[in-house]
């Protein structure tokens, strides 16, 4: 089973969605790391 990001970013997006229900501080960190992966595969996949 390969992973590409049509099915990462649907599973990263839930992920992020709980945890922000859940702590709502992280909202910060969490849209920066994922804006960060998705610039790093973006540039290198």
């Amino acid at each position: 089973m390969t992973l590409d990001m049509i099915t990462i970013q649907p599973l990263i997006a839930l992920i992020a969605g709980i945890l922000i229900l859940v702590m709502p501080r992280l909202l910060n960190y969490i849209v920066a790391i994922y804006l960060i992966v998705i610039g790093i595969v973006g540039l290198f996949g």
